[in-house]
């Protein structure tokens, strides 16, 4: 046993730095485990190497006073070492939850990105032409009345595709701020398909294509506002419309399952291409050629469409999928049902 300083520290690290390194190779061994398990193994190396130290320096005496400080160190290791797991998991879920807020951040910041280059370019398209066209007007360069007619329509279009957008974005901002609230009140989705159904009617003709519903004969109640579940549908059918060639077909449908309801929109379009699919819901994402509009664009066309009715999906605590048939793309929602609504 040492007595002078010079030894006592030989022998202590001598006898500690074993225990370090061992702990060290342990803790590279559990670098991919749990980080309880990490926290744990880090509170246990510093006691070891302290008992290890203590143990070298007496010569392997067991005296009384080693027995005490055995006591201490079982003690404080009794009390650290869950104390090290409860933290470590508490830290861990702080980590995950981190990783995850700055994941959506990026998310958001790329979204925010593409949604002003894909809004800036469209924005400029129909611009362009009203200007063009009331310059030419202004003028007089188109004196026909029928040209002029014409031409007056034409901006009136462009000006409604324009105002449309602006109504997108500014639902879209609502959705990514948090600013959106909803009134929930019971709503039966077989009277809201009807709605939507005849309101899309004239559009789907003049493309050329069939869209008709299916329904049970019984209510189908949900806790949700008219306005914006209507919002949802119209977006998926204006969708459909613009997917579809000339000649296809479009079915709306709906039913209960468990204690969700359903709504489905299925069309007989090219389907939706596999790269597409885990982005078909995000802002201003329209996806490859795959699925390129069979007609001219419907509606404003400013990508926002398919991103605006997940957003008011999540906002009613449903979910909303896109999927790929035999022929053609299924575009699904899933709202929870009204307590005691529905027929099982």
């Amino acid at each position: 046993m040492p007595t002078d300083m010079p030894g006592l520290i030989g022998y202590a690290l001598a006898a500690s730095l074993p225990v370090v390194l061992l702990g060290a190779l342990l803790l590279r061994y559990l670098r991919n485990r749990s980080m309880t398990t990490s926290m744990a193994v880090l509170v246990l190396i510093p006691t070891l190497a302290t008992l290890s130290g203590v143990v070298a320096v007496s010569g392997l005496m067991f005296g009384d006073e080693f027995e005490r400080l055995a006591v201490v160190l079982a003690v404080v290791t009794a009390v650290t070492v869950p104390a090290a797991v409860v933290l470590g998991r508490a830290q861990a879920r702080t980590m995950v939850w981190e990783r995850e807020m700055l994941e959506q951040e990026r998310a958001a910041e790329r979204s925010r990105r593409e949604l002003v280059a894909w809004v800036s370019h469209d924005l400029r398209t129909p611009l362009a032409g009203i200007r063009a066209m009331g310059e030419a007007l202004a003028d007089g360069v188109v004196a026909e009345t029928a040209d002029v007619e014409r031409y007056a329509n034409q901006i009136v279009r462009e000006t409604n595709r324009l105002s449309t957008m602006v109504d997108d974005l500014f639902e879209m901002s609502k959705i990514n701020s948090g600013a959106l609230r909803l009134s929930l009140e019971p709503v039966d989705l077989r009277e809201l398909i009807d709605e939507v159904l005849a309101a899309n009617q004239p559009t789907a003709q003049r493309a050329g294509v069939s869209l008709t519903a299916r329904q049970p004969g019984d209510r189908i109640l949900v806790a949700g506002s008219d306005h914006a579940l209507s919002r949802v549908l119209t977006n998926l059918v204006a969708n459909a419309i613009a997917h579809t060639p000339p000649g296809g077909r479009i079915d709306i449908s709906t039913g209960i399952d468990g204690g969700y309801a359903w709504a489905r929109v299925e069309d007989t379009g090219p389907g939706i291409a596999p790269t597409d699919l885990p982005r078909i819901f995000e802002v201003a994402y329209r996806g490859t050629s795959a699925r390129s509009p069979a007609a001219d664009a419907l509606g404003s066309s400013s990508g926002m469409g398919l991103a605006i009715a997940a957003g008011l999906v999540e906002a009613h605590h449903g979910d909303i999928t896109a999927e790929n048939r035999e022929h053609g793309a299924r575009f699904q929602v899933r709202l929870p049902l009204l307590t005691g609504a529905g027929a099982s």
